[in-house]
C-alpha cells in the first residue's frame, strides 16, 4: 500500500531507478507482471493472547524495547541548531542535532529537581533550552551553561550536572536511540544494506511536510500488520486506494529481523522499467519496510511515509506519522498536490488501517478468535513474527 495521489509531477527531485542500490534493483527486476503472480497457500497461526497478553507485551518491553535501540524520529526532522522533545514511548527525551550535524539524545529531565525542559513536541530552532521551574539552561550539546543565582549553591560544579545522555545513531535517516542506560546500545539488529537503500529512496535529506500522532486502542502487532500484507487492500481499502494495487504477493527480502517487501501497481509489466529511464520508478514499484523493530516506510510516487509503531500497552499503540517530500514545495500547485496527498493519506491510514486495527483489538480482547489464521497473502507477518519470537 503506498501511492494515494495520482497527480502531475510536483516536484524537481525524484528517484529513477538507476539511483537504487543493486540490491533493490536486483529485487525489483524480479516483479512478475500482473497476469504471471501466483498466490500459493500458506496456513500459520498465532495464538490472539500475543495480541492482548500483559505477560507478552511486558516480554517485548524487556527483550526488544528496552534491550536494544529503538527509533524515535526522521533525521530531516532536526536542521542543524535545533532540538526536539520526544515521549511516545513514555519516556521523556530530547534529541538535537549540534550545529556541525552531529544528533545528540538526553534524558528531558532538568539536573535541579528532575523537571522536563521542554513540554510540547515542536521542533525549536535555537542553541539553548531553559528548564521552566528553575531556569537552568543548557546547550543543546547536554552543557549546563546557565544557574540562576548560582552564588546560592555552595559547591556547584556546573560540568557534572549537564543533560544525561543516551546513545544515538542515525540510520538511513531514521535517528534511533537506546533508552536503557545500564547496558550498551547493540546496533546489530540494524541492516547497512537497508540503510543504503533508505539513502537511495532520500530520506535523510527529505522535507517533512506534515507529521502527526495517533493514539490506538490496539496492539502494536494489530497496527502493523496491514503493513506486511497485500490482503487487505482491495477490500478494506475499496473505496479510497485499493483498484490501484495488485491482489498478488510481493518479492520480498529478509536482512536479519527487516523485511523488504517491493511490488508493482495494477497493471505493471517488467517492460516498463526499460521504457523510459529517467521515470519516477515509484510511479511502477511501491517498496514497503518494516525494519527492527518497529519502524515502517512506504515510497509513493512523490513522497514517503514513515510511521513509528510505539507500544505503550497490550492494547494501545502510539503511532508517530512523518510525510516525507523530496523537498519543500516550490510552486503553489505543488503545494496544492502535498496538502491533498497528506490529507488523503491521513484518512487512509487513520481512518481505514488504524480503524481496522482498533476493530480488530475489540474481538481479541474478547477472545475471538482464540487464534489468528495467515494466508499466502499474508506470509510476511509470519516471517516478521519469527524474527521477533527469536529474541523473546
Amino acid at each position: 500500500m503506498s501511492e494515494v495521489a495520482e497527480v502531475s509531477r510536483p516536484a524537481r527531485k525524484l528517484t529513477t531507478l538507476a539511483d537504487l542500490t543493486p540490491s533493490q534493483i536486483e529485487a525489483i527486476r524480479k516483479i512478475p507482471a500482473e497476469k504471471d503472480a501466483v498466490v500459493v497457500p500458506f496456513g500459520a497461526t498465532r495464538p490472539s493472547n500475543i495480541f492482548t497478553g500483559q505477560e507478552r507485551f511486558d516480554q517485548e518491553q524487556e527483550k526488544i524495547f528496552r534491550r536494544y535501540p529503538v527509533p524515535v524520529t526522521v533525521s530531516a526532522l532536526l536542521q542543524p541548531g535545533s532540538i526536539v522533545a520526544n515521549d511516545s514511548y513514555g519516556f521523556p527525551m530530547l534529541v538535537s542535532r549540534k550545529r556541525d550535524g552531529t544528533i545528540k539524545a538526553f534524558v528531558n529531565a532538568c539536573q535541579h529537581k528532575g523537571s522536563k525542559i521542554l513540554e510540547d513536541c515542536a521542533v525549536h530552532k535555537q542553541d539553548r533550552v531553559t528548564c521552566p521551574y528553575h531556569a537552568w539552561t543548557y546547550g543543546i550539546d547536554g552543557r549546563l551553561i546557565g544557574v540562576s543565582r548560582s552564588e546560592s549553591f555552595e559547591g556547584l560544579d556546573k560540568s557534572k550536572r549537564g543533560l544525561v545522555e543516551l546513545e544515538a545513531r542515525e540510520w538511513g535517516g531514521i535517528v534511533y536511540v537506546q533508552l536503557n542506560r545500564d547496558i550498551p546500545a547493540d546496533w546489530s539488529k540494524l541492516s547497512d544494506q537497508v540503510a543504503e537503500d533508505f539513502t537511495a529512496l532520500g530520506l535523510p535529506d527529505a522535507h517533512v511536510y506534515g507529521r502527526k500522532t495517533f493514539d490506538l486502542k490496539a496492539n502494536w502487532k494489530v497496527v502493523l500488520e496491514p503493513f506486511l500484507e497485500g490482503y487487505h487492500v482491495q477490500r478494506l481499502h475499496a473505496a479510497s486506494i485499493g483498484d490501484r494495487f495488485q491482489d498478488a504477493p510481493n518479492i520480498v527480502d529478509m536482512f536479519g529481523t527487516n523485511i523488504r517487501q517491493v511490488s508493482g501497481r495494477i497493471g505493471y509489466v517488467p517492460e516498463m522499467l526499460d521504457e523510459d529511464p529517467a521515470a519516477n520508478v515509484h510511479k511502477l514499484v511501491t517498496h514497503a519496510y518494516t525494519t527492527f523493530p518497529n519502524c515502517v516506510v512506504i515510497t509513493s510516487q512523490y513522497y514517503t511515509s514513515v510511521m513509528l509503531l510505539v507500544p505503550r500497552a497490550p492494547d494501545r499503540t502510539i503511532v508517530e506519522y512523518f510525510m516525507l517530500t523530496p523537498e519543500a514545495a516550490t510552486t503553489p500547485k505543488a503545494e496544492e498536490v502535498f496538502a491533498r496527498s497528506y490529507e488523503l493519506i491521513l484518512n487512509v491510514f487513520g481512518g481505514e488501517d488504524f480503524r481496522a486495527a482498533e476493530i480488530s483489538q475489540q474481538g481479541l480482547s474478547a477472545g475471538v478468535p482464540e487464534e489468528a489464521i495467515y494466508c499466502g497473502l499474508e506470509t510476511n507477518i509470519v516471517r516478521y513474527y519469527e524474527a521477533i519470537e527469536a529474541l523473546l
